[in-house]
């Protein structure tokens, strides 16, 4: 994404008032609302690019609980919340993945697995679900790259196909939709009867051209190179192909928190837990967005946001006490 201001290599030091850890949504507004509050920021990452989830999985797909957004494209949220903290020229260091978490007198140093060390004086770890794997269909591996893929970043990429969308879930549903006005057909195969999805999200697959099969399972997939026809089986022992040139298997994903365990953050849930502030259990580690945890969380991105807020307003004072955890209005900046 142009515009960013991105370091990369090894051997790099790096000091900010705050390192925000995580570029997706909730990173993003912290970056840019601690950069409100007058604080120098730096970003790290380990994938590639900013966006987190939303660009790695599903860039076309739209939001719809974002305020202000009747309906958004993911990619575009995600861009307009770059440019919004590019106001205040955070440091991004995109590809690094963060090691290590020392204390370090009155701030924290973190170190990168690409060898850059960054001195904050607060840490406000956004990482959502931690590092994400796909839980693989359990036929037609030999597919992967040729057919078989387990997101669609480009919707583009599917138009005028067949495409054979599996899973229950939110995403498998909402796939569906997406692809219905390019694709030339889809077909939705569950498992079990019941859906995962949201009730809205269902009655609109059932009230669109999508054909639905439950409760059906990938049998096989075959194809001279790559994948031209997926045969499922029903639970009563019927068999269907189905032509198909894509199939979408949206079974879910395995959280893996990685390094984040071995930073003795207290945990509840595989998530990191915090106080009304935000807080960790370590003094100047906060924590916001999906990877937060506390009584009565909700895992929304425009709760992420508020939570991102609050966390960088006890940060402000935390690290200048003259400072007020009341900001008062952007209108008045």
């Amino acid at each position: 994404m142009s515009g960013l201001q991105t370091t990369t290599g090894a051997c790099q030091e790096v000091s900010v008032d705050l390192l925000v850890i995580g570029a997706g949504p909730t990173g993003l507004y912290g970056a840019y609302y601690a950069g409100f509050r007058g604080m120098s920021v730096a970003v790290v990452d380990a994938l590639p690019e900013v966006g987190g989830q939303i660009t790695a999985l599903y860039p076309e797909k739209l939001v719809y609980d974002v305020a202000g957004f009747p309906a958004v494209r993911g990619q575009d949220l995600v861009d307009r919340l770059a440019e919004q903290a590019g106001r205040w020229n955070p440091t991004y260091l995109l590809g690094h993945g963060v090691t290590r978490l020392d204390d370090a007198g009155d701030g924290i140093v973190a170190t990168t697995d690409a060898g850059a060390r960054i001195t904050a004086g607060a840490v406000l770890v956004c990482g959502g679900i931690g590092n994400f794997v796909p839980r693989e269909l359990p036929v037609g591996s030999d597919y992967l790259g040729r057919g078989l893929r387990y997101f669609v970043p480009r919707l583009n990429e599917l138009a005028g196909q067949d495409v054979v969308v599996v899973g229950g879930g939110d995403s498998a549903l909402d796939w569906a939709l997406s692809l219905e006005p390019i694709a030339s057909s889809v077909t939705l195969v569950h498992r079990r009867t019941r859906f995962r999805a949201h009730e809205r999200t269902v009655e609109q697959v059932h009230a669109s051209s999508v054909r639905v099969l439950t409760p059906y399972e990938v049998e096989k997939i075959s194809g001279d190179g790559a994948v031209s026809e997926v045969v499922v089986a029903g639970s009563d022992g019927d068999r269907i192909t189905l032509p198909a040139q894509s199939v979408v298997a949206a079974l879910g994903f395995i959280a893996d928190l990685g390094p984040i365990e071995q930073w003795e953050l207290e945990l509840r849930r595989r998530r990191i837990l915090v106080d009304r502030t935000m807080r960790t259990n370590r003094q100047r580690v906060f924590a916001a967005g999906d990877i937060a945890d506390h009584d009565g969380k909700v895992s929304l991105i425009s709760i992420g946001f508020g939570e991102a807020a609050l966390a960088v307003n006890h940060i402000a004072s935390l690290l200048d006490p003259a400072r007020s955890v009341t900001p008062g209005h952007s209108s008045d900046a």
